[in-house]
């Protein structure tokens, strides 16, 4: 029986890699910003009909913003006429189900004017989203189409998932978790460099308050400054941030970090006039954490760190709250299954790939914790070109991640052609000790 190689995978997947370059840029010039992501999420559903894989537009219930789970955000919009894209293919039986999921909304593009203009150098896709994550969908794109090419008929139920507001806090996935999605096993693509990681950072926004006394500022020893009592605040935050740190510093998966938790400064602000004591301050912020820790654990630990100050007033007058963004952080074990057949199945094409925490939050903690789904995160570039302006992605690396997860899909659904007596599968490096 002829057996497909990981280099008959390659080839196929090379064959539409200047097509789907174009797939990218395209997908590109699309603003799909919060409430704008219905035209690219239209386009992505033409493109898998032409790889092969007809996907579905599955709508979002008005009122998921009633789940304790949903991320509120300062521009919440309307679900109607918004959508998730759903392909599935049915296996033949006998194999495990996969759910490959990234998603198709990008943050805004700020003062980068030609963020939606894409542009190719000759190595590397430009603008916004390039890395984050619609060239994660061009490498999902290229997989199914050469696995469509090759034949090959998974013996496990496929199931490729295009979100939308991942970057509000991954309420699209919440949707389909909350409408009853599940499987064997799930790939979140983002940004991981061709690195396998089976857990995440978690990150939890806060909305700190203080209150104070409003004088004229003639009188101002005679008020209490909001202002200054957040300073106060401030310190014993930023004290916390040390011992979360500590904390944190050489647990497994996360060694190679030197600070892998973080706590962020971000807003601040005051009302009031420039001659007044301030009578209100309000700071937000985010804290980054390890699977050592919980939501509710770094919600309780903020606020007792800064009640700890001898400061009378701030104990009586300082109060947070925690409306927005709230990611778990999650981990699985980095032998499962899942993990090694995806960073074998790299490692056999011929890249580079290690297994490590990422210290980043994506919706993958939703699937691994809400759903209890074994999830991991591979994609093509790194994290720091996400957000950022000039984002970019290096286009062989996309190719590369299309390749491997093409390996790994069949690899981990299995392939049914072969008792069918249609071309199997074999990796190139299959006999190679682990």
């Amino acid at each position: 029986m002829n057996e497909i190689t990981c280099q008959e995978v390659a080839a196929a997947v090379q064959n539409y890699a200047e097509g789907a370059r174009q797939w990218l840029m395209e997908m590109i010039r699309y603003p799909s910003t919060q409430g704008n992501e219905a035209g690219v999420q239209e386009y992505i559903k033409q493109l898998l009909v032409e790889v092969g894989f007809p996907a579905e537009c599955q709508g979002i219930p008005a009122d998921i913003t009633d789940d304790p789970e949903y991320s509120h955000s300062d521009n919440e919009q309307p679900y109607e006429g918004r959508h998730n894209l759903v392909a599935f293919r049915p296996g033949a039986g006998q194999g495990r189900s996969l759910i490959v999921q990234t998603h198709a909304d990008v943050v805004p593009a700020a003062e980068w004017a030609e963020a939606f203009q894409p542009r190719f150098d000759g190595e590397y896709v430009h603008g916004r989203g390039a890395t984050d994550c619609k060239g994660q969908i061009a490498a999902i794109l290229m997989a199914l189409a050469a696995l469509n090419d090759l034949e090959v008929e998974l013996a496990g139920d496929l199931q490729v998932q295009i979100v939308i507001e991942e970057e509000e806090g991954g309420n699209g996935a919440l949707a389909l978790i909350r409408q009853g999605c599940a499987a064997d096993g799930v790939i979140v693509m983002e940004a991981s460099g061709l690195d396998v990681f089976p857990a995440n950072r978690g990150a939890i926004w806060f909305r700190a308050k203080t209150t104070g006394k409003s004088l004229h500022m003639g009188r101002r020893n005679e008020g209490v400054n909001a202002i200054e009592k957040m300073m106060e605040a401030i310190k014993w935050m930023l004290e916390y941030e040390k011992e979360l740190v500590a904390a944190s510093r050489d647990y497994p998966l996360f060694e190679r970090y030197e600070a892998p938790v973080q706590l962020c400064l971000g807003t601040i602000c005051a009302e009031g006039w420039p001659s007044m004591v301030a009578a209100e301050c309000v700071l937000e912020g985010g804290v980054g954490f390890l699977p050592n820790k919980d939501m509710e654990q770094i919600k309780q630990e903020l606020y007792e760190a800064v009640i700890r100050t001898d400061d009378q007033w701030l104990k009586e007058h300082f109060e947070i709250t925690f409306p927005k963004l709230h990611n778990d952080s999650y981990e699985i074990d980095p032998n499962h299954p899942l993990v090694t057949t995806m960073h074998q199945a790299v490692l056999d094409c011929g890249y580079q790939s290690e297994v490590y925490g990422w210290n980043v939050s994506c919706d993958a903690r939703l699937y691994a914790k809400l759903a209890g789904l074994p999830t991991i995160v591979f994609g093509a570039s790194d994290i720091s070109e996400a957000h950022s302006t000039g984002e970019k992605v290096r286009w062989s690396e996309v190719v590369a991640a299309a390749t491997g997860l093409a390996v790994a899909i069949i690899r981990w659904c299995g392939n049914a052609s072969r008792e069918a007596g249609r071309p199997g599968f074999r990796g190139a490096g299959n006999d190679r000790k682990r």
